[in-house]
């Protein structure tokens, strides 16, 4: 006996996604303007990679209270500290800027942050990383962006056309801008894990817009009077079980490593966790309607061969019938309505002549009637 699902995703769904789209595009554009000024103004919270120090991870004999540790280690002049609890009570992480004199000096003043701690603390991590290899690691993060935006453009405009590509790094460099704005407005470790999650997100995003772009151009060609905004609902809503079932199969795995993943890389699942939700949204209501915006192309080709003049054996095209004003527009659901344009035309065959014959009419001579005689 077959097991029954629990629940059954809706298989036709009738949203109309396009009519928020500009409400969701102003709101974008805040957001990614937004970022910016919070990048001009408060910045990044550089890690340890970026930034160049020594990072330490420590482990306290008690609970440890990070504001008071903070004062006391103030007060042996290493420069800025940072303190924070990682995981446990009695765990915490040390960050400080480099110390002039090179590695040397860096060690020094690690050795006297360690002995300035409770007695008994012990040193479980320490990550040192100097300036230059800091400036290397954001150079090549920042390529490592964009070249990755790039690639996705080049992919896409070859594999649809190049309005279908300008939405796809629209909707990209939204997800990017949205997310380091997140890390900026909360002040979040920035670190080459945010970096690897940023590609990530970036792979996912692609993806779901790719198939609903798929589909957007498969009805393009089936359904070439279809107005545009209905046709992009159409498309959407027949490609959303799929988007469901992806993001919930995405964040069954990455809610239970934030929660039990550690502090290690809670800061990547994190941006990942956010990163699916945002791609998500980009991809539906900003990535699909944004080919209104910019015109995409539809294949016309029939229609506009026949209704050239001068063409032999051309048949003008027949005007599209005229709506009422107070008729209310096709649902998308009805979609079948809409039959494609490319379908040959089937000619009604004139109705057959029946031969008659006269009254009075009788078989040849030697031959009976129905019969015929064989020689």
């Amino acid at each position: 006996m077959l097991l029954k699902p629990l629940f059954r995703l809706p298989q036709k769904t009738n949203f109309h996604f396009v009519k928020y789209f500009k409400v969701c595009f102003a709101l974008s554009i805040i957001g990614i303007v937004g970022t910016v000024v919070l990048l001009f103004i408060q910045g990044l919270n550089f890690g340890i990679d970026f930034k160049g120090g020594t990072l330490m991870q420590v482990q306290t004999p008690t609970a440890a209270e990070a504001a008071k540790l903070r004062t006391t280690l103030t007060q042996i002049g290493v420069g800025e500290i940072q303190i924070q609890n990682f995981g446990k009570d009695d765990e915490l992480l040390i960050r400080f800027p480099e110390q002039e004199g090179g590695p040397e000096a860096q060690k020094v003043a690690a050795d006297k942050v360690l002995a300035a701690l409770p007695q008994g603390t012990k040193e479980l991590r320490r990550e040192q990383v100097g300036s230059t290899v800091s400036k290397e690691l954001i150079n090549s993060a920042i390529w490592a962006l964009v070249l990755a935006n790039l690639g996705i453009f080049a992919y896409v405009w070859f594999r649809f056309e190049w309005q279908f590509a300008l939405g796809a790094i629209i909707a990209l460099v939204h997800d990017v801008m949205i997310t380091i704005g997140l890390w900026s407005l909360f002040g979040l470790d920035f670190d080459l894990t945010i970096v690897a999650a940023l590609l990530t997100i970036l792979g996912y995003s692609i993806n779901d817009t790719v198939v609903i772009y798929d589909r957007i151009r498969e009805n393009l060609r089936r359904y070439k009077k279809m107005p545009l905004p209905q046709l992009l609902d159409l498309s959407v809503n027949e490609t959303m079980s799929r988007t469901i079932m992806t993001v919930a199969t995405v964040l069954m795995a990455l809610i239970p490593l934030y929660i039990f993943g550690g502090e290690v890389i809670r800061g990547f699942t994190f941006a990942m966790i956010f990163g699916t939700l945002i791609g998500t949204y980009s991809s539906v209501y900003i990535a699909a309607p944004f080919l209104i915006l910019i015109g995409v192309k539809r294949d016309w080709s029939g229609v506009e061969k026949a209704a050239k003049p001068g063409v032999p054996g051309a048949k003008a095209a027949k005007p599209a019938p005229s709506r009422p004003e107070n008729r209310p527009a096709i649902e998308a659901s009805e979609a079948d309505a809409f039959e494609p344009t490319d379908a040959p035309e089937v000619e009604t065959p004139a109705p057959a002549r029946v031969a008659t014959k006269p009254s009075g009419s009788r078989p040849p001579a030697g031959r009976k009637a129905g019969r015929g005689k064989r020689r």
